[in-house]
């Protein structure tokens, strides 16, 4: 195991420093840390019953979107597909905990996505595709005590994720954009498959199903 990992590491190749055994094991123990740290910041702020319900409520959002990111309507050949609404079970604990810790449930995330679906080619395409491009569905939080904050929370943060996948793409994908520009091609490539997702996601926010996440909310929050 660790021969492995050193061989990757010593080789630059990262793909296989990612999917290594090792490798695996140190995402989740990142992935458990930043849970941990959850659980933390809410146990100091309020009691330690807060903090194991903030725990719970995340890590029950990321096993959620887990398995509806397997379940896929279409994917595409250079990574990214429509899922079953897996980013809207992210977003949802921004919506429900605030900005920080919805940030954090979505680094989270990303790694986990990471160690079930990688497709690495540098470690900074690592960092954009995983771990900042799910984080940042946590902005969501930015927006949790508005009206309809679920709702502008989600496009907000879906927004955000297709900007991060953009830059991504424009850097490390450049080739397969052949003569097209290669900034529109990755933000129509990106913007193909989380904007699908994104629209069946807010036509379903737009019906009573929203009243379910505003029942979960009340229900996370309660001392």
């Amino acid at each position: 195991m660790f021969q492995e990992f050193s061989d990757a590491i010593s080789k630059g190749d990262i793909s296989v420093v990612v999917t290594s055994t090792l490798g695996q094991v140190i995402t989740w123990v990142v992935a458990i840390a930043l849970l941990g740290i959850i659980f933390f910041m809410t146990a100091r702020k309020n009691r330690a019953a807060n903090g194991v319900r903030a725990l719970t409520y995340s890590g029950v959002a990321i096993a959620i979107g887990t398995i509806l990111s397997l379940i896929t309507i279409y994917s595409f050949p250079q990574g990214g597909s429509v899922t079953a609404l897996s980013m809207l079970a992210i977003t949802t604990i921004g919506y429900i905990y605030g900005l920080r810790y919805g940030v954090i449930c979505g680094f989270a995330y990303g790694l986990i996505q990471l160690i079930i679906q990688p497709y690495v080619v540098h470690p900074v395409q690592l960092l954009l595709d995983y771990p900042i491009a799910f984080g940042v569905l946590g902005l969501s939080g930015l927006f949790s005590s508005m009206k309809y904050g679920l709702q502008v929370g989600y496009l907000v943060a879906i927004i955000a994720r297709l900007l991060v996948h953009t830059i991504s793409g424009v850097v490390f994908f450049a080739e397969y954009a052949g003569s097209q520009n290669v900034v529109w091609y990755s933000l129509i490539y990106n913007g193909t498959y989380i904007g699908t997702e994104g629209v069946i996601t807010l036509v379903l926010l737009a019906t009573p199903f929203a009243l379910l996440f505003k029942y979960i909310k009340k229900n996370a929050l309660k001392s």
